[in-house]
């Protein structure tokens, strides 16, 4: 019900928040703050996936793309999947006050949001870009679990995720463009057609990408970002080029393989350049 790699594309920018805590900001490296921070992303997670499955148990065992998924395969129960959520999202809570008050404070926000996500396809087409909100947490919340204070940067880095992970959303949920018109639900592509959503995805990574740039400049990051954002940017354009609307064949591939590419790339470059920059 839960897979590590649906952690490939959040956990990689609240690895970035972290460091840009302690190297950008100047706060004391310490690996009990890296656990307890990776640590909330696992567990976030979890309550996030496992309330999606739960409330999407009905509609997932009507549509072929997810009938096979363990709840509406009946290889979970939906008792024991509401107890998960519960229990993932009592130590996540715990595990922010182990933290600091603020991001304690701020736990609960982060709870309502990841959980509307999975509520907000039955009202909205912009569901896609509740889910970037939600990713969008991981950089500035890493960053306020390491200096307790609102910077900038972190913002810029979130701002990223938010319309990145928005873009490659909407290029996924272009396979269930059909079945949301058909059962009522909202989404980017049952509003706009394939066309529409495809256009609306490049919008939003056309803002990710000038995102990107603006980081480099805004902080002075030198060549290992240089190399990690032409990276990150030339996958972002690559995805576009495999997709058509009128050839899904390849949304998993760009979906998983290369988004995730993305993260991590970007992420390990983002990082060394912080360490050569204190060097």
């Amino acid at each position: 019900m839960v897979k590590f790699a649906h952690t490939i594309f959040a956990m990689p920018f609240a690895i970035v928040g972290y460091f840009l805590g302690v190297l950008y900001a100047g706060v004391g490296f310490s690996w009990k703050t890296l656990l307890l921070v990776i640590l909330c992303m696992v567990f976030a997670r979890n309550s996030a996936m496992g309330f999606n499955r739960y409330i999407d148990r009905f509609i997932d065992a009507r549509n072929p793309r997810t009938l096979q998924r363990e709840l509406p395969a009946g290889l979970i129960t939906p008792g024991f999947a509401l107890i998960f959520v519960i229990v993932n999202a009592v130590v996540f809570v715990v595990l922010c006050k182990m933290l600091n008050t603020l991001v304690f404070y701020l736990s609960a926000l982060a709870l309502s949001v990841i959980f509307g996500y999975s509520l907000a396809k039955k009202f909205t087409s912009f569901c896609h870009f509740i889910l970037g909100l939600a990713l969008s947490f991981a950089p500035i919340g890493a960053y306020l679990a390491v200096t307790g204070v609102f910077d900038i940067l972190p913002v810029l880095f979130s701002l990223l995720v938010l319309f990145w992970v928005s873009g490659f959303d909407i290029i996924y949920s272009l396979q269930d463009k059909d079945f949301d018109v058909r059962e009522g639900l909202f989404s980017i592509p049952a509003w706009l057609g394939l066309r529409g959503a495809l256009l609306i995805a490049k919008f939003a990574h056309t803002i990710t990408g000038f995102l990107v740039v603006f980081i480099g400049f805004y902080t002075d990051f030198g060549i290992w970002y240089v190399i990690g954002a032409a990276i990150f940017i030339f996958l972002l354009i690559y995805q576009h080029l495999i997709v058509k609307h009128d050839d899904l064949s390849r949304v998993d591939a760009a979906f998983f393989r290369y988004n995730g590419i993305a993260a991590i790339v970007f992420a390990v470059f983002t990082v060394l350049d912080l360490f050569a920059n204190l060097n």
